[in-house]
């Protein structure tokens, strides 16, 4: 692993997930009730014993930066770091990130005074466990130049998706991303014909295989792919040029995966979260998902119900009732609450005379995001009754019949929504 350098990247501005980063940029969107997306990506590295990782970072990067630096400190006996690599501009570039491959291209003079042998280029706003290692090894066993991490996926999920073509021997031959639904029917006709590789692999139920926009590079492939084109995207541009020049293969991985980037996602993610059986849990007593350490007190509950839900730690819930729902830190829950269906991310500071921070008297929320140190006034009922699917109103916001209170949000007393 001491050959192997971690890019994890920042994402662009994140406005499908708007409001959520209104203030913020997409790795730095809390989830969980008390982390945030930076942690998965990290944590998967430090797991995999990979202790050099650089973060590029473009939009709203202070609360990332910040969370990084409070979070993740190495052994200074070890030449491991987490480093933030911002956009910047130089006398030989005047430009911001136009990509994921533009953005590597432009931070390689910061990285190109270590050495390595590979390089994992992983995204900051995806929900996931995997293994690094198996991937790395994957990609040495098979001589590949590029390694594609993949994911069987269902032909509902497969139009959004990029899905690869393989010869018979999983040599990836063809790209194509987000296919309509009439192309799509022309890529699964040759599925099961696709030779040995997708008779070990194939599914009936998931019969197509979606790039899940991580990638292993070959130290010398990667450099002379960006030194020798203008392209921005690794996804779109890069991989698909590649193909026919240079050994890329693809190593499975049939597990939960998420991309968190729009706000329907990040809804269903959490609340994903809350089931009895998740598909994802935070805790995992070998691979936990690290993030800051906050000292705060256990959460307490004065009287109430609370069913199938997540509270986070340094929450003061008085009688109320709290069901499928994630409450966030320091999260404080008025008497005669109703929640449900709802990700409330918490508060950055105990509430104060000065700061009045939380959820009044009395209220009822259902399918309601309410970001950080939001306060929604007594009496005040946020189920979106009507139904609406887009809306911005004083206060809220409306996606995809989602309310979201932004951060720092206030919904007077009395609001109907």
């Amino acid at each position: 692993m001491n050959d192997v350098l971690a890019i994890i990247l920042g994402g662009g501005q994140g406005a499908r997930l708007f409001p959520l980063t209104q203030q913020r940029s997409k790795p730095a969107v809390p989830i969980g009730g008390k982390y945030r997306l930076i942690d998965v990506p990290i944590s998967n590295c430090l797991h995999a014993d990979l202790r050099r990782i650089f973060v590029l970072t473009q939009f709203n990067s202070a609360s990332l930066n910040h969370h990084v630096a409070q979070s993740y400190h190495m052994d200074p006996f070890s030449r491991g770091f987490v480093d933030i690599i911002a956009a910047e501009q130089t006398p030989d570039n005047s430009s911001w990130f136009q990509g994921t491959a533009d953005a590597v291209r432009q931070a390689a003079r910061h990285f190109l005074r270590y050495e390595a042998d590979y390089y994992l280029i992983l995204a900051g706003d995806h929900l996931y466990r995997m293994d690094y290692g198996l991937l790395l090894d994957s990609h040495v066993d098979q001589e590949a130049d590029i390694t594609v991490a993949a994911l069987p996926v269902t032909p509902e999920d497969a139009t959004g998706m990029g899905l690869f073509l393989f010869d018979r021997d999983g040599q990836i031959v063809g790209f194509e991303e987000k296919p309509s639904s009439e192309r799509l029917g022309a890529i699964g006709a040759s599925v099961p014909a696709g030779g040995t590789f997708y008779s070990q692999n194939y599914d009936p139920v998931k019969p197509f295989i979606a790039s899940m926009g991580i990638y292993v590079f070959s130290r010398e492939v990667l450099l002379e792919l960006l030194e020798n084109t203008e392209a921005t995207d690794f996804g779109r541009e890069v991989i698909p040029a590649a193909l026919n020049s240079h050994r890329v293969r693809a190593h499975l991985h049939d597990d939960y995966w998420a991309d968190v980037g729009t706000i329907e996602s990040f809804y269903d993610a959490n609340i994903m979260l809350t089931e009895p059986h998740a598909p994802f849990k935070f805790y995992d007593p070998r691979r936990p998902i690290f993030t800051h350490e906050r000292f705060l007190p256990p959460s307490h509950m004065r009287s109430g119900t609370v069913r199938e839900s997540i509270v986070a730690d340094g929450c003061f819930l008085e009688e109320c009732f709290i069901e499928q729902s994630v409450i966030g830190i320091r999260t404080h829950v008025g008497k005669g609450v109703r929640i449900t269906r709802s990700v409330l991310l918490g508060a950055d500071a105990y509430s104060s005379t000065e700061m009045p921070l939380g959820i009044g008297r009395d209220v009822v929320l259902d399918r309601v995001i309410m970001d950080k140190n939001a306060t929604i006034g007594d009496g005040a009922r946020l189920v979106n009754e009507a139904g609406v699917q887009h809306a911005d109103g004083d206060g809220y916001f409306i996606r995809g019949g989602i309310i979201i209170v932004p951060k720092g949000g206030r919904v007077a007393a009395g609001t109907i929504i």
